[in-house]
């Protein structure tokens, strides 16, 4: 577990954007660092058939880097995508495009209602991984993201949400409906402030600090600025 102090949502993204405008990492780098890390703890469950549900931004695209190191290991892996195509951009298109030209499974599932071949693919995973939705929302989750939700939580299948639950307010722990109920929580960087709170604990499961090189200068700089 982390000993570094809990950075907010807007901290986070204070860090983002000085790693990519002071320290020169491009966000690529940090997703890679991310994805992988995630695998790894991933891995270190013996997962067999992997479902990763990613959403449009960022935390879709930690999904993909995902995806493709699991393959890398040999495990079994589909990925349902939960907005259109058109929709992906950055860093996560970057890694979109990667796994698509690597012949990795891909179901559509950006329209309502809940796709039945997600449905499908949801009863032969033993394992889900959560990256609908990031640190950044705050709000409940729409469809057809809120029947996944739905639909992981009655699943048997083990569940690993990135960076967050989807669902759960990082700063006040808040769960909105619905939250995923997870397993595991692989969160970046250091851990968020909600989810010590006792409103948090049933939706993040077992937390572990995910490190994705951010510079310890650059940590320093965004925790003194809070001061």
């Amino acid at each position: 577990m982390s000993t570094r102090p809990p950075l907010s949502r807007e901290q986070s993204r204070a860090v983002d954007q000085l790693a990519a405008e002071k320290y020169h990492i491009p966000g690529v780098i940090l997703m890679e660092n991310a994805g992988r890390g995630c695998a790894e703890l991933l891995n270190a469950q013996a997962p067999k058939q992997v479902l990763i549900a990613c959403g449009p931004g960022n935390n879709g695209g930690d999904g993909y880097v995902i995806a493709r190191h699991l393959d890398l290991a040999g495990v079994g892996v589909k990925i349902a995508l939960f907005c259109p195509r058109e929709r992906i951009q950055g860093d996560a298109l970057i890694n979109f495009r990667i796994v698509e030209a690597s012949g990795l499974e891909i179901i559509d599932c950006s329209a309502e209602p809940l796709s039945a071949n997600f449905t499908a693919a949801l009863g032969e995973a033993d394992w889900v991984v959560d990256a609908l939705l990031g640190t950044g929302v705050t709000s409940a989750p729409r469809e057809p993201i809120a029947s996944a939700i739905r639909a992981i939580n009655a699943s048997p299948a083990g569940t690993l949400a990135i960076d967050i639950p989807s669902g759960l307010d990082c700063d006040t722990g808040q769960p909105h409906n619905p939250t995923i109920e997870a397993n595991l929580t692989a969160t970046f960087v250091t851990p968020k402030p909600g989810y010590e709170q006792e409103t948090a604990k049933p939706f993040v499961g077992e937390l572990h600090v995910i490190d994705i090189g951010t510079p310890r200068k650059l940590l320093a700089e965004v925790l003194g600025a809070a001061d």
